[in-house]
């Protein structure tokens, strides 16, 4: 497997993997959306990543612009929407190795939280926290069975503990329909 930053040349295959890794149902929205954050102003900087499998795009993850608003508003921090693996190789590690390796990238530049809203038996096995419980406030209303799939994790020791609040995004993302996992 090859992991990769996306580029703009690389957008057909980011849409092929999203839309086929949320299938009828939700393939639609998440590419609307993954457009939509690209074209956001407020989402920048981007960190687009894409997995290939020979010369087939697999997997992609896209993190942006998050902050922190209230007590702490310098903390260099992110969300993690959308984490896609197209059907045929989830279950082999993709989205794990798109996450390690998006984490990595994050380190290198000085990021220091990164926020998911997503699955709650997942995330936990890289790294993820419920965020509520810590003291960091979604950037909308989540549903109460839903409250534990927002989740955070720290990329620098001490950053949890020192630093909370409501957490802002992306235009793109500042939805209610987002609010799910």
């Amino acid at each position: 497997m090859k992991i990769k930053r996306a580029t703009e040349s690389d957008l057909n295959d980011v849409l092929y993997v999203v839309g086929q890794a949320f299938g009828k149902d939700a393939g639609p929205e998440n590419i609307e959306l993954v457009k939509g954050l690209l074209n956001d102003p407020t989402a920048m900087p981007l960190l687009s990543i894409l997995a290939f499998s020979d010369d087939r795009a697999i997997g992609y993850i896209l993190f942006s612009k998050a902050c922190l608003t209230g007590v702490d508003t310098s903390t260099p921090s992110v969300i993690l929407a959308p984490l896609a693996v197209v059907p045929d190789a989830q279950g082999e590690g993709v989205g794990g190795r798109l996450i390690k390796e998006g984490i990595r990238l994050l380190s290198e530049t000085g990021g220091e939280l990164v926020f998911v809203l997503g699955h709650s038996e997942y995330y936990p096995r890289h790294g993820f926290k419920p965020a509520s419980a810590l003291g960091f406030e979604p950037p909308y209303a989540i549903p109460v069975k839903h409250v534990n799939a927002w989740m955070v994790r720290e990329l620098r020791p001490g950053v949890i503990g020192r630093v909370r609040g409501k957490v802002g995004c992306a235009d793109v993302l500042n939805q209610p329909e987002h609010g799910r996992e």
